[in-house]
């Protein structure tokens, strides 16, 4: 289940869910109020690279393999990792994206996105803090 998080209402409506859940992340400087899952994948897929406000949107990944990188592709994407693979080898080899960089964890992530208004990331709720402002639950 996705939920939409806008502001600090969203996040304890969902706060039931647990701590594990993850949540994508823009800065706290960053004007975008929430996104949907639609919105996310697409973004995530490099399918846009603007946030719906039209500003640059630089989606950023946790390292390959991890728990929260593959929970998030498939529960905003619906893929496994295998057709992750086989999606960003597709993009790579036709030319038409790159996929996201690479961090190594929720903190590497939160620091990142806290810093760069364009940046977006998503990181497991409980590492959020003021710096950032999460956009979407992941559930």
């Amino acid at each position: 289940m996705i939920l939409l998080a806008a502001g600090a209402t969203g996040l304890a409506s969902a706060s039931a869910a647990g701590a594990s859940d993850l949540v994508v992340i823009v800065s706290a400087k960053n004007p975008l109020a929430g996104l949907n899952a639609d919105q996310a994948a697409a973004i995530f897929l490099g399918q846009s690279v603007r946030f719906p406000g039209g500003t640059e949107a630089l989606p950023l990944d946790q390292c390959l393999g991890s728990a929260a990188r593959n929970e998030f592709y498939a529960r905003v994407t619906s893929k496994t990792p295998a057709l992750m693979k086989a999606y960003w080898s597709k993009m790579l080899f036709t030319g038409r994206g790159q996929p996201p960089a690479e961090l190594a964890d929720s903190a590497a992530i939160r620091r990142k996105v806290a810093d760069d208004p364009t940046a977006i990331g998503y990181i497991e709720r409980r590492a959020l803090d003021p710096s950032v402002r999460a956009v979407l639950v992941v559930q």
